[in-house]
């Protein structure tokens, strides 16, 4: 067999100048790669906020982070997987590579609407900080591929951070125009309503409050909630398509209305408000009104119920004799009210009840509603009307995803006939209500039927009443009684039982919530005036009774920031109201331990 014939020696010299030159060209094939390929993703460590991102239950914090100085936090609750998500336009029929690094459980990364195979992968464990990266290619006619993050339900928050999305960048041409015709209309006291003329080419439109963006909407016209009365503020909006944002419009500047008192100037700063039983006895008996001693500030007669649960029609009927030996004439009961209003003394029909199923589903209904109860109001000379539906007499639509904007018949009508009843009785009518936990603060987890359906359609059902009334409500003193454990801001379950439960549901009314986790759909602050914390009046009352000790510590972290155990508050307010309870016949029942107690409290 013939052996090899060995290879010529080349040069050294030659050897060298070819390696330079493959090295040379290596070189200058990967400067071209990477000159190729950019960062398509915007704002991907979070140091600008969540600019450029859509979160279902996101925000940015300080710590833990990655690099930079911001991280995302997201919080799947519920129905929810905590989803972050952002548009980015890219190139047909190109290669792509998605990388970030994530920490927590169950925690996703992918890009979606890719054209070819839609992508993911995802962390089972992380405690510390793991790389995620996946690739794909965009399909022949793919312009914008969503990425995306999120969580797994019920796991606990995660983190994200240097989200980054390589490849070649797409066409995205020019920012529009900035819009013209910025003009403010309809103001109340919290509110600013913004319109302005259409821009072609926009997708969207950035409202600015006071040089800060506030929110991102997709029509021409939005109201700014959330503002403080008499108090000026700078608008301006900038349009918004894949290219960015086009420079700010002309400033415009708008002055809120003064603050509204809701029939409530001449209630003290701090009041004690109780339901009396006036139609029924119970277990605690029956009590006079004119038994009522002087401390109570203001008093709800209850209830007022509806002929059936769909008439619209409330009847008040004061006890039988059989039932309340006791009772007191019409005319001494009437003589009673006439005595506690000159007294300073606030007395209103409370309708509802746990019995007093009420549902204005058509505006049949809801004209009826408003004749029955106002000639209830007008035989006895009342104050004013307490909203206290509970059960099944408010529920949300499936397609009723909005608070700011119900849909629902039942929720509409209900807000109109309120709206009616105060424009009838002036600006001293008293409106107050008293909503379970599952109707309010629940709302901070789920709304309605949720977006995919299955949730208990009455989840947060109350929030759409409250936010159209809050000019005109009086007081809102939820029942923090007879309720399953509920999320608080802090993102823990707070269960009935001690101060940590009133002062978290107390502290979301007075900060706001995002509703289902949206951070871009946010329930604004009550006032504190406009708040009493709603408490069982003893154990026979029900569920959630909480001693005088425990009733004072809510009320020092709440006014004074002291107490507060391990639920961190997101302000001090000294304003706020007073309590509620159920019931002043309860509360006589067992000496007078509720009131005795606030007196001595508030002095």
């Amino acid at each position: 067999m013939e052996r090899s014939r060995p290879l010529a020696r080349r040069p050294l010299v030659t050897l060298l100048t070819v390696a330079a030159l493959a090295a040379s060209g290596m070189t200058a094939l990967s400067s071209a790669a990477r000159a190729a390929d950019a960062d398509l993703a915007r704002n991907g460590g979070f140091e600008s906020g969540l600019d450029g991102w859509t979160c279902t239950a996101g925000t940015t914090v300080t710590s833990p982070v990655r690099s930079g100085t911001s991280a995302l936090k997201a919080t799947p609750a519920g129905a929810d997987n905590a989803r972050c998500t952002q548009t980015v336009t890219v190139k047909p029929d190109s290669q792509y590579t998605l990388t970030g690094h994530v920490r927590g459980t169950y925690v996703y990364l992918g890009a979606s609407g890719t054209g070819t195979t839609d992508v993911s992968t995802w962390a089972q464990s992380a405690p510390d900080w793991q790389r995620l990266t996946t690739t794909f290619r965009t399909g022949p006619s793919t312009t914008r591929v969503t990425v995306y993050t999120h969580g797994w339900y019920g796991t606990g928050a995660y983190h994200a951070d240097d989200i980054s999305l390589t490849g070649p960048g797409g066409e995205t041409g020019q920012p529009p125009a900035p819009p013209a015709g910025l003009t403010a209309g309809s103001v109340t006291s919290s509110s600013v309503a913004l319109s302005w003329s259409p821009v072609p080419g926009a997708t969207g439109y950035a409202v600015y409050r006071d040089g800060t963006k506030v929110r991102t909407v997709t029509g021409t016209s939005t109201t700014v909630t959330g503002l403080a009365p008499s108090t000026a503020y700078a608008f301006q909006v900038a349009a918004v398509n894949d290219a960015g944002e086009s420079a700010r419009s002309a400033t415009v500047t708008a002055t809120t209305a003064g603050q509204p008192d809701g029939g409530g100037a001449d209630l003290p700063a701090h009041a004690l408000v109780g339901y009396l039983h006036a139609s029924f006895a119970n277990g605690s008996g029956y009590t006079r009104l004119a038994d009522v001693p002087d401390s109570w500030d203001v008093i709800d007669l209850a209830f007022g119920e509806p002929t059936s649960v769909t008439s619209g029609d409330i009847r008040f009927e004061r006890c039988p004799v059989t039932e309340c030996p006791n009772v007191e004439s019409d005319a001494e009961f009437k003589a009673a009210i006439e005595a506690k209003q000159a007294a300073g003394k606030k007395v209103l029909i409370s309708i509802g009840g746990q019995n007093g199923q009420v549902q204005l589903t058509t505006t049949a209904a809801r004209d009826k509603f408003v004749s029955s109860v106002s000639a209830i109001i007008d035989e006895y000379g009342l104050d004013g009307l307490d909203i206290d539906f509970e059960g099944h007499s408010l529920s949300l639509n499936a397609d009723d995803t909005d608070f700011k904007n119900p849909r629902t018949p039942m929720i509409v009508n209900l807000i109109s006939a309120l709206k009616t009843l105060k424009a009838r009785y002036g600006d001293d009518f008293v409106l107050t209500m008293a909503p379970e936990t599952f109707f309010v603060q629940l709302g901070y987890q789920y709304y309605g039927t949720g977006k995919w359906g299955g949730q208990d359609p009455r989840a947060g059902a109350y929030l759409p009443v409250i936010h159209a009334l809050r000019d005109d409500l009086t007081l809102l003193h939820v029942q923090d009684y007879n309720s399953g454990p509920i999320m608080g801001l802090d993102d823990r379950y707070h269960s009935m039982g001690g101060a940590d439960f009133h002062i978290a549901m107390t502290d979301m009314l007075l900060t706001g919530f995002p509703v289902a986790g949206d951070a871009g759909n946010v329930f604004p602050p009550l006032r504190p005036d406009q708040v009493a914390i709603g408490m069982p009046a003893s154990t026979n009352a029900g569920n959630g009774y909480v001693s005088p000790a425990e009733v004072n510590k809510a009320l020092n972290c709440l006014t004074e920031k002291t107490d507060c155990g391990s639920y961190a508050t997101h302000g001090t307010w000294p304003a706020l109201r007073g309590l509620m309870t159920w019931s002043i016949n309860w509360d006589r029942y067992s000496n007078w331990e509720f009131q005795k107690n606030f007196d001595a409290y508030f002095g």
